[in-house]
């Protein structure tokens, strides 16, 4: 099987065969994230799409010494961030209308219900918090991964989790009050 920055070089000469496998070996991973730090399928497929794009596009400034996926993973949150800036940025300047119901009874214990919980205890999360916590519990990365991701310190990385986890648990705390 071809390395994956075997494969980057590839790229880098605009072979769409090692561009297709490229995809097909990350495309999954990259959706589940996006959907995780998202909230939506769909904005999560468009976020994907806009990020293998500019890999495409930016394939020229790849650098070798970076894992593919790190390099893969930087182009997503950080698409991901700037979509998330955008909804805040619409919702503030959203015209007053009139206010909707809050969904009433407390949460259900159900599965369904508790990861509906957890979306929205995720949701109250500052945007870097909340992309490192998807990526460290939802996706495996280690610390040091994270902070080649983002690139941040370790010790930036560590506190972030912990400040994302003590307001996770707050949300949820509260949510089940």
């Amino acid at each position: 099987m071809t390395s994956d920055r075997a494969l980057m070089r590839r790229v880098r000469q605009r072979d769409e065969r090692a561009f297709t496998e490229l995809v097909a070996r990350h495309e999954g991973r990259l959706r589940a994230v996006a959907a995780r730090l998202l909230g939506s399928r769909p904005d999560a497929e468009d976020a994907v799409q806009r990020a293998l794009l500019q890999v495409l596009t930016a394939a020229r400034s790849y650098r070798p010494e970076w894992a593919v996926s790190t390099w893969l993973y930087r182009i997503l949150t950080n698409i991901c961030v700037d979509e998330i800036r955008r909804r805040r940025v619409r919702l503030e300047h959203r015209a007053a209308g009139p206010d909707l119901p809050s969904p009433g009874g407390r949460g259900s214990v159900d599965g369904a219900g508790a990861l509906i919980d957890i979306q929205r205890a995720l949701l109250k999360v500052p945007t870097e918090a909340r992309l490192l916590l998807v990526l460290h519990y939802g996706d495996g990365m280690s610390y040091g991964e994270l902070a080649r991701v983002r690139g941040i310190s370790i010790n930036t990385v560590k506190s972030q989790l912990a400040r994302g986890k003590t307001i996770m648990r707050t949300a949820l705390e509260e949510r089940s009050a």
